[in-house]
């Protein structure tokens, strides 16, 4: 039986504060959000490229006309206009482009993947931008462990994409799954590609063990699902996502022990040690090559990467300032990409190098914006994870384990971009907008006008004083 006191000064006891029922959809939206993001290659070989396109078109009307509704607040002087450069300049692009359709249709797509890191970043708190990807990754982690089990145990063999089962065996390029979960040959979840899987699974690893560090509610079920996307990661047997995962781990070391500095310069004596681990690392890992990739299953040339890679810049140098015109990814069916670079009988759809193909695409003023998005982003990102959270004098004020988040993302992306051009789209840009914008309308978790306009008080979304 409940009890309290009748004494005069303390009154009954309040109910717990609860989240409105318009605060739980909302996030459930940035959830789903989130979820087409991470899961959009998912999406494209389940239902196919017109009805996926439809989808994400789909999904931004809907975060517009919620913007609309919620009217969040948004410091336009703090927005990324450098990333708003890149997106300008990929438009401007269409004007001179060698694949006006696809520009076009690939611009949309980045528009709308931009817009909707806005929106998450504008729409929740701190807390509850972790909270919502952390969701977000459990539903790809569960949908691909699910789909490659459904491969094994009902279809009995591989799968092409719209649940098209072969009529004879074809080269394993091709599938969506080749039905390896329970032979021990590499897996590919729902993304029809491992290379793509393990970096996912990598972000799911990072979310959770962030939730895990800031004493989420059921702990224990974190571990389980940290587990469960540790599974696939090594089952994916991406070699370029085993060095990322490693970079990660570098730099969330040298973060806690940025963390412990107490005086005045004591970082740059880590700095400078911390610089001679990743070059002597990047060293060690360029001159010895073929015997670590030899052990991780690979050839030195990354899968015949160097030669992707030769094409793409012997094309891109005939237009070295303004590139050939934005298309990320390329579309296959275009006349100067059908049977351009081909592997396997497939025609390639990108330079495999966010890089590269932004040089491709962009030329030199491509790259230049592309590489202020990502310093930017980067130093932000940084020194939200390294500073201890101050806006008076007292200095002494725990960290916080959510800052650690956007760089360990950025380090993610930083290494999955040398090798893939998956960060030019889906989570990867959208990551980079909702870190980086977020981070600079609210430098400090739960403190600052941003922050306190989106947090839940006595059980109500608070709307900007006016």
């Amino acid at each position: 039986m409940a009890m309290h006191t009748h004494h005069p000064v303390t009154g009954p006891p309040a109910a717990p504060v609860r989240e409105t029922t318009g605060h739980l959809l909302l996030r459930a939206w940035c959830v789903a959000v989130i979820v087409l993001a991470l899961g959009g290659v998912g999406l494209v070989n389940a239902v196919g490229p017109v009805a996926a396109g439809v989808v994400v078109v789909g999904s931004a009307v809907v975060s517009a006309v919620v913007w609309a509704v919620v009217r969040p607040p948004v410091l336009v002087s703090r927005l990324p206009w450098l990333a708003f450069g890149y997106v300008g300049w990929a438009l401007l692009s269409i004007l001179w482009s060698a694949w006006p359709a696809a520009s076009v249709v690939t611009w949309l797509m980045l528009a709308v993947t931009t817009f909707q890191g806005l929106f998450v970043g504008a729409m929740l708190a701190w807390r509850d931008v972790v909270r919502a990807v952390a969701s977000a990754a459990k539903w790809i982690v569960a949908l691909s462990l699910l789909f490659e089990l459904g491969v094994s145990l009902l279809v009995h063999g591989p799968l092409l994409p719209g649940f098209v089962i072969p009529a004879e065996r074809m080269d394993p390029i091709v599938y969506w799954s080749r039905d390896n979960l329970l032979d021990g040959g590499r897996i590919q979840g729902i993304f029809g590609n491992a290379n793509l899987l393990a970096p996912a699974m990598i972000v799911a690893i990072i979310v959770f063990a962030v939730r895990f560090a800031a004493r989420a509610p059921r702990r224990p079920l974190l571990l389980v699902w940290i587990a469960v996307a540790a599974y696939l990661f090594v089952r994916a047997g991406s070699a370029t996502a085993v060095v990322a995962a490693a970079f990660v781990a570098l730099v969330l070391v040298t973060v806690l022990v940025m963390r412990t500095a107490r005086r005045p310069g004591e970082r740059t004596r880590w700095y400078l040690l911390f610089a001679l681990l990743g070059v002597g690392g990047g060293a060690v890992l360029w001159f010895g090559r073929d015997a670590l990739f030899g052990v991780l299953g690979r050839s030195s040339d990354l899968t015949g990467r160097d030669m992707i890679w030769q094409a793409v810049l012997e094309r891109a140098n005939q237009h070295p300032l303004h590139g050939w015109g934005y298309s990320t990814p390329w579309i296959a069916d275009q006349p100067l990409i059908d049977g351009w670079i081909v592997d396997h009988g497939e025609t390639v759809v990108q330079a495999h190098s966010m890089w590269v193909d932004a040089y491709l695409q962009l030329g030199g003023v491509g790259v230049g914006l592309l590489a202020l998005v990502y310093l930017a982003y980067l130093w932000r990102s940084w020194f939200f994870a390294v500073d201890r959270p101050r806006w008076d004098l007292q200095a002494d004020r725990p960290y916080s384990p959510l800052t650690l988040l956007p760089t360990l993302i950025g380090a993610l992306l930083v290494v999955q971009g040398l090798t893939e051009s998956a960060p030019l789209l889906l989570w990867g840009w959208m990551f980079v907008v909702l870190f980086g914008a977020k981070i600079k309308q609210a430098p400090l978790v739960g403190v600052g006008p941003a922050e306190r306009t989106l947090s839940i008080e006595r059980g109500e979304l608070q709307r900007p004083a006016p």
